[in-house]
């Protein structure tokens, strides 16, 4: 059993019975005997299942935000309406005609991590099914309650049974089991860019396909033109929401030297304005960490007297108050993904080392740039590493856009229709004419 803990207090609050390899083995087999089938479903009934699971997830709407829910049904809605516009193509050749198919994998792994559970997993599960895929789901070991209460749901949408399969339990024991199994045709995945790279020497043996979306540094590039007082307003939400725990935060932000001490002015106040508290009240914009151990970690990264380091509230619960520290382009605190409530500020002198400090990193996930000038911003959008990037905004996910990371960040995209790309594979048909 694991016990699975209230962050906010320590306390206890379900029992998960962790599963074996032999139960993972027993998932991977429902849900390679329920694939036929499933694989068979017409287009509009898949697309009806996926729309009937989407509404149950809204109008479970309030039992599900205490558990853990954002964006999930409206992930459902757009690959519900995805099934039918995932198109094969003609090609015009000699002799006669060339077509292409898109055909499911098959059984499909998905492991998904602690930090936002139901998020990711529906961001996995939508195009998996919409494709014709089975799935067999490993939520993280600490958070696995809204991964078992969707799997009920979409039982009750009618989503046939086998086609998808929960399994809580360690990563050593069901996530590896997932990565070696033979009948598993796919692993997506979403975690740290160490076990990543576990995750792509386990696939090795059975040449599966693989979708990593992995660990991120994301700088906030900061101009010196650009609206100060609203990119200072916007960039604690920016590395807090969460609690920093999002490989997306934008955790290293870059200021053109000549506003350096005005921003950090503006961004001292904003952040000091950031609610940490009961998550239970409407007002809290930021809440606990994961876990003791996870605090300790984090808290390993503040090696110096911060710029400022804000208030959270004392005793049970593990709470780290928003922090923010000025550093060098080579200080680990500038370097390494805290995934914690804290961020790194830096000066730049000019839009080329903007860039090279940008780009000065194994990471490539996300970012801002935030300037009033429309050719600058391009210019460095286009040369910054990174998979996803705002423009004087600091958003990184909707659900149409693609999402995904350069370098050492993974590779593969979730969301929007590029995501179905990652769940099917290209069918190539010669019809002879001739």
């Amino acid at each position: 059993m694991t016990a699975i803990l209230n962050p906010a207090t320590a306390e206890p609050i379900a029992d998960v019975p962790a599963a074996s390899a032999e139960e993972t083995d027993a998932a991977v087999e429902r849900a390679r005997a329920a694939f036929p089938a499933w694989r068979a479903v017409a287009p509009a009934d898949r697309a009806r299942l996926l729309r009937r699971l989407a509404t149950l997830v809204e109008e479970h709407h309030e039992e599900l935000s205490r558990i853990e829910v954002g964006m999930v049904a409206q992930v459902f809605h757009f690959y519900a309406g995805a099934v039918d516009k995932h198109h094969g193509e003609t090609i015009p050749v000699a002799g006669g005609v060339d077509m292409t198919f898109r055909e499911p994998l098959g059984v499909v792994g998905l492991i998904v991590p602690w930090n936002f559970p139901l998020n990711i997993s529906s961001w996995k599960l939508g195009p998996a099914l919409a494709c014709g895929n089975t799935v067999v789901l490993k939520p993280a070991e600490l958070t696995p309650l809204s991964a078992l209460r969707l799997a009920e749901l979409a039982l009750e949408a009618g989503i046939p049974e086998g086609v998808m399969n929960v399994v809580p339990g360690k990563g050593s024991v069901v996530g590896q089991r997932l990565i070696e199994h033979p009948r598993v045709a796919k692993i997506g995945f979403t975690g740290s860019t160490e076990v990543g790279q576990a995750v792509m020497r386990g696939a090795a043996g059975t040449i599966k396909r693989v979708t990593l979306e992995l660990g991120g540094k994301s700088a906030n590039v900061v101009f010196a033109d650009a609206d100060l007082e609203r990119a200072a307003a916007s960039a604690p939400y920016a590395v807090f929401d969460n609690a920093g725990q999002d490989c997306c935060a934008r955790s290293r932000i870059l200021v053109e030297r000549s506003a350096y001490d005005r921003f950090a002015e503006l961004l001292v106040e904003a952040t000091r304005n950031v609610k940490v508290g009961d998550t239970e009240l409407d007002e809290t914009e930021m809440g606990p960490l994961i876990s003791a151990a996870h605090r300790e970690t984090v808290a390993s990264f503040v090696e110096t007297e911060p710029l400022f380091r804000g208030d959270a509230p004392g005793g049970a619960g593990f709470w780290y108050p928003c922090t923010l520290v000025e550093a060098r382009p080579d200080d680990r605190i500038a370097r390494d993904e805290v995934f914690g409530p804290v961020a790194a500020l830096i000066p730049f002198a000019d839009e080329e080392e903007a860039v090279r400090i940008a780009n000065d990193s194994v990471y490539g996930l996300s970012g801002s740039i935030w300037t009033r000038d429309g050719g600058r911003a391009l210019r460095v959008a286009r040369a910054i590493e990174t998979g996803v990037l705002s423009i004087n905004s600091n958003s990184s996910v909707r659900v149409s856009t693609p999402f995904g990371g350069f370098k050492q960040s993974g590779f593969g995209r979730e969301l929007g229709m590029h995501a179905m790309d990652g769940y099917s594979e290209v069918k190539n048909v010669f019809y002879s004419t001739v």
